[in-house]
This record gives C-alpha cells, structure tokens and sequence, in this order.
C-alpha cells in the first residue's frame, strides 16, 4: 500500500491502538496490496474515551464487557452490579487498554 496512505491511517487511529503495536501495523500495511484499503479503512474501531465513559456509567451493569465480546464477564458484573463495585473500579482502571488491545486483535483478523 502507499505509504502517504498507511502514514495517514495511523496518524488518524494511533489512539486507538496500542503504542507498543503501531510499528507492526504500519509494517502489515504496508504489505497489503491497494485494493484491500477500503477494507481496512472500514473496520469498526471502538473510542478507549467513550467505552471509558460508558464504563464509568452502565459498567455496573457489564455494559462495557458485552460491548468487547466478554459474554461471561458481562453476565457476572449484571448479576453482581460489578461484584459489588470491585470489577466495576478495576475495569474503569483498565478499559483503555482492554479497548485498544480488541482494536488490535479485529484489525489483525482483517489483515
């Protein structure tokens, strides 16, 4: 892929993936042929801010888990309102990380 492009993908999505993986994926994108661009440009990344607020305010609930895949976990904090309010502080601590280690893993599946 053009480099102008790939360098303009991650100017535009670093916040949503970890600092640690960004040299991966720009070297994936840049092996990745033109025509799969539209693609990769049209994959549904999750915002760390917003899942942070709605961790902040349904994660009691097991919102934020549901919303990441994590079924089980989701369950368990809607039935334990949070395993009374430990996961809940706990998952407000770590829901950016969470978020932007899920955005890594369903960009890798596209790629």
């Amino acid at each position: 892929m053009d480099a102008n492009k790939v360098d303009a993908f991650i100017i535009a999505n670093s916040e949503k993936f970890p600092t640690a993986r960004i040299p991966i994926i720009k070297d994936k994108l840049l092996a990745v042929d033109e025509s799969r661009y539209l693609m990769i440009t049209s994959v549904g990344l999750k915002d760390p801010t917003t899942m942070l607020l709605i961790s902040i305010f349904l994660g009691s609930l097991g919102v934020d888990r549901f919303m990441l895949g994590e079924v089980g976990m989701g369950i368990l904090k809607l039935l334990t309102v949070g395993l009374c309010g430990i996961l809940w502080i706990i998952d407000m601590i770590t829901i950016s990380d969470k978020v932007k280690e899920w955005n890594y893993n369903e960009f890798m599946k596209i790629l």
